[in-house]
């Protein structure tokens, strides 16, 4: 037996792990614990008819809102790598589940959100969670906004107690359908959703601290109890509520159901990325705590395979509970777990009493969530100040996600915003012929040099990729009177070239060489070297040298 030592464990990546075990290593005292215990109570307070009425928005049943906060929550806090995260069923998904559910039903839904959990596992793998970054401002605008006209479209037929039946997913088709159903309008719960409105507006002015939207809810049930309101609740609609979770189960699994679904994971996986590390970017501003990216990606990846299990809705970080969960005094990940649980002990002990909640009141509460998320002061401060190239992103972004889908307006925000950057990128990078030295003697020097003809000199200032590229070479077909001897490009002003930049300098010295132009390339650091020397640019012919400067390069 060999008697060599055993190789050290590797510790595990600071990258993945979670705040929950930072926490823990600080010294977890029952201060805290009594800081997170009433920081996760009032989250569970503003969450439990939040999660109710998105589920219902989304075309699935209460419960199923209660299942996806209690389970994906407690997972989401405890795995995370956000310290204050709150997860669970956000606005942000009505639309896509509701489509979903429309074509596939609830199984399909469920097997999309456990493939879209596997595909977000497998981006935190990948580390691809720094790249939230690089999603432009005017998009994730477009989108928010687009997602709460959305929103508040499909609230207006219990905002005004409309008999509309099924209501299609798609605008147009449900804006219809909303009009065509007007002349069934129930002054009782219009006048419900108008108390619940102004009770959330009003104690958010008056008592910024008091739970608005339970306090909606509380009062809007004992109004119809009282008085005998005939209008849609909970308990009319979808029957008595459960009061315990099920038992955890697999979706219908086929090859065929993988392939149907597919694309709704994907579309779940981009939102649920994209909202959960947004939402722990808000969380970072307002605390000035750093979330571990990739980690909260791994965290959300397992909740959501969890959440269809156990009959609940695609999760992900919930913005406006996070935001409560920071100003309730949460010391880290305890408090989102301890607002699951509080939730479950709801669930055990007053489902019964959910049953009274009309139908009108979660509306109203959707309704002052999507017009948060509309963010309208922000829509036309950007749509005023921006330049034409933003506006096209945002109003874009804005109409492709209200009237075709989520996903399409991301992707045309995302290329267009590519597109425009390029476009931008080129227009800074500039061209000069070598005048304006950094001294006199130096700049009397390339005056002296150029002034005969023999000698041609082009400064680059800027990045030098494609789109850049081509620009120099139209610049340099442009000289005039006899081809210059020497051809002095200086790179000083360039931090990186690409693949086509490189490709067009080839072409560029090739040109040159045949015309018997000695090409002299200035000051390049070591990434524009290494680049122009894999493309062969420096090894192109004999006309072709570098120089540490053009001052180097005019004395040889």
């Amino acid at each position: 037996m060999s008697d060599a030592p055993m190789p050290a464990k590797q510790p595990v990546s600071l990258e993945f792990l979670p705040k929950l075990i930072t926490v823990l290593r600080e010294g977890y005292t029952v201060k805290r614990f009594v800081a997170d215990f009433i920081a996760g109570l009032t989250v569970a307070i503003v969450a439990l008819p939040l999660s109710m009425g998105i589920a219902i928005a989304s075309g699935s049943t209460p419960d199923k809102g209660l299942y996806t906060a209690i389970v994906a929550g407690f997972l989401i806090s405890a795995l995370g790598g956000s310290r204050f995260q709150i997860g669970g069923p956000t606005a942000a998904f009505i639309v896509i589940v509701y489509r979903i559910i429309e074509r596939h039903g609830y199984d399909g839904l469920a097997l999309a959100t456990l493939i879209a959990g596997f595909l977000i596992l497998i981006a935190g793998a990948l580390r691809l969670g720094t790249f939230i970054k690089y999603v432009p401002y005017p998009v994730t605008i477009g989108f928010s906004a687009g997602i709460g006209v959305s929103i508040f479209v499909g609230q207006i037929a219990d905002l005004l107690g409309l008999s509309t039946g099924k209501l299609p997913g798609d605008f147009v088709p449900k804006i219809t359908a909303i009009a065509h159903a007007l002349p069934s309008f129930t002054p009782s719960a219009a006048a419900l959703a108008a108390i619940s409105i102004a009770t959330i507006l009003g104690l958010k002015a008056w008592r910024p601290k008091v739970p608005g939207m339970l306090v909606a809810v509380v009062v809007t049930s004992l109004l119809v109890v009282m008085f005998h309101f005939s209008v849609v609740t909970i308990g009319s609609k979808f029957g008595a509520m459960p009061s315990g979770l099920p038992w955890p189960q697999l979706p219908d699994v086929s090859w065929a159901r993988l392939i149907e679904v597919a694309p709704d994971a994907a579309t779940i996986a981009l939102l649920a990325g994209i909202e959960s590390l947004l939402s722990a970017v808000v969380a970072d501003g307002l605390t000035g705590s750093r979330h571990r990216s990739n980690g909260e990606l791994i965290a959300q990846g397992i909740a959501n395979i969890a959440s269809p299990l156990f009959g609940g809705l695609p999760a992900t970080g919930a913005l406006a509970r996070t935001a409560t969960n920071i100003r309730a005094g949460s010391t880290g990940p305890v408090s989102g777990m301890l607002h699951a649980v509080f939730l479950l002990a709801f669930v055990m002990v007053a489902a019964q009493l959910m049953v009274y909640v009309p139908l009108a009141t979660l509306a109203a509460i959707l309704t002052v969530v999507a017009w948060n998320m509309s963010e309208v002061h922000v829509v036309v401060r950007l749509i005023r100040n921006c330049d034409w190239g933003d506006r096209i992103v945002l109003l874009g972004t804005f109409g492709l996600t209200v009237f075709f889908d989520l996903t399409v307006g991301i992707l045309f925000g995302v290329i267009v915003s590519a597109f425009l950057f390029m476009h931008k990128m080129a227009q800074s990078v500039t061209y000069d012929t070598g005048a304006g030295a950094d001294n006199i003697e130096e700049d009397q020097l390339i005056t002296a040099a150029t002034a005969g003809g023999d000698v041609a000199i082009f400064r680059i200032s800027g990045p030098f990729f494609f789109g850049a590229a081509n620009e120099l070479a139209t610049t340099l077909s442009k000289i005039g009177g006899r081809q210059p001897k020497r051809l002095i490009i200086d790179f000083s002003g360039v931090p990186l070239i690409d693949a086509t930049g490189a490709a067009v300098l080839k072409g560029i010295v090739t040109a040159a060489g045949k015309q018997a132009t000695d090409v002299v390339l200035t000051a390049m650091s070591r990434p524009v070297m290494r680049t122009l020397v894999s493309h062969g640019v420096t090894h192109s012919s004999g006309h072709v040298s570098s120089a540490p400067s053009i001052i180097e390069a005019l004395k040889r």
